[in-house]
């Protein structure tokens, strides 16, 4: 029999809430975590003001001040996404088999910003000023690697870097490593923390984000016909991720399975997406030939929807040119009408808002969606609505044309009990 893999734990840190209930009851309400953020980033110079940052998060409420100091900012999310999902799974790491229990990590930069900290400080007092956790708190695979030594899991363990689809890879790559019988648990999700001016002077520069100062909570706008860029967000979401029948032997409560994860590339160009949507329908199309699902049976799709023109453009066409005639029928909604976009952690966060979506029976709405872009036609969901959902997608996408969608198949209660 063919192993399968089953969600069993949630956590997620996000702009509007931390922890799988506050998050649920944010996106529910529609509220918005984007708001004013030069009173906490010099933002001076560059037109950007707004962001979706983590409010109300300490560290030391989770962990010591000398750990808490040798971490990224990135990587203490991280561990503390981790710790509320095993908490959320009832799951403790010391009853696991070590060498089969791994966690795969995603981020799109790193710790971005430990490096802009210590190239101030090189520059400003030399070298002897730089910090000697710089290296280990810069490095992509950090998270990954902290999170494995502050539980001690010693199977497959390495961070996964694609841009803004990397905790939507890190996930699936997690799913495959267990149907291969590599492992019968994985750690697996994202991180990211870049709110620093570095960030927000390139992303302006290249024409990306949202200069909507005046009215931030209305700033993030996917499929809108009035969207002028994404918003820059932060935070960490991680799953647990467990082969069926061990999730069944320890009594498992069970959000769903991993039916099907599919990727590409679009080969294209390094930030734009290919305009026909190709390569995101390609993806989308091996999710599905994965988990054996028929297009007409998808009953929601958690968008990209970053609200770039480029991006919500190429998604319309790569779902209608995945799903044919079906796209017209589904709900489709995006959750960075409220969050914003949480970069390399933004699958993870959007998996987890996917399942929340599942469980409740519930859809949140694309906020902001007022006035439709005529070539985004289809169902966005610019109410919240209440639906039954069986199967859903979660699709992310990024700079360098990279792929990811993960697709989620509800299980039968009965078959838990």
């Amino acid at each position: 029999m063919p192993r399968r893999v089953v969600i069993t734990g949630l956590g997620p840190i996000t702009p509007i809430g931390i922890g799988k209930e506050a998050y649920w009851q944010g996106l529910r309400s529609g509220k918005s975590g984007v708001r004013r953020v030069d009173d906490r980033v010099d933002l001076e110079g560059i037109d950007v003001k707004i962001g979706a940052p983590v409010v109300d998060f300490d560290p030391l409420e989770h962990m010591d001040r000398r750990r808490a100091r040798r971490l990224d900012r990135s990587a203490q999310f991280g561990l503390v996404a981790t710790k509320l999902a095993l908490a959320d799974a009832e799951l403790d790491p010391k009853a696991l088999d070590p060498t089969r229990s791994g966690v795969i990590a995603g981020t799109g930069i790193g710790g971005l910003e430990t490096l802009s900290d210590n190239f101030k400080l090189l520059f400003e007092q030399g070298p002897r000023r730089v910090s000697p956790f710089f290296i280990p708190r810069l490095m992509p695979n950090a998270v990954a690697g902290e999170i494995a030594i502050e539980y001690g899991l010693r199977g497959g363990n390495f961070g996964v870097v694609s841009a803004c689809a990397s905790s939507a890879h890190a996930i699936g790559i997690a799913g495959e490593l267990i149907k291969a019988g590599f492992l019968d648990v994985a750690i697996a999700g994202g991180a990211e923390a870049v709110m620093v001016t570095i960030a927000y002077a390139g992303f302006t520069q290249l024409g990306a984000l949202s200069k909507r100062n005046d009215a931030p909570t209305r700033a993030s706008r996917p499929f809108d016909r009035d969207r002028d860029g994404f918003v820059i967000g932060e935070g960490a979401g991680f799953l647990i991720l467990e082969e069926e029948g061990h999730a069944r032997a320890r009594g498992a409560r069970t959000y769903a399975e991993l039916a099907g994860f599919g990727m590409s590339d679009d080969a294209y160009h390094i930030t734009a997406p290919s305009p026909d949507g190709t390569g995101a329908a390609e993806a989308i199309q091996a999710a599905l030939a994965q988990a054996g699902i028929e297009p007409d049976r998808i009953d929601y799709l958690n968008a990209h929807g970053t609200s770039t023109v480029l991006n919500d453009r190429a998604e319309t066409q790569a779902i209608k040119r995945a799903l044919g005639e079906a796209a017209y029928k589904v709900r489709i909604s995006s959750t960075k009408s409220q969050i914003g976009h949480l970069l390399g952690a933004a699958g993870a966060v959007e998996a987890i808002a996917t399942l929340l979506t599942m469980e409740h029976g519930f859809i949140p709405a694309t906020i902001n969606l007022e006035n439709p872009d005529p070539e985004c036609d289809l169902d966005y969901t610019p109410t919240p609505t209440a639906a039954e959902i069986r199967v859903a997608l979660s699709e992310s996408f990024g700079f360098g044309g990279q792929n990811a969608v993960l697709v989620f198949r509800g299980v039968n209660r009965r078959e838990q009990e």
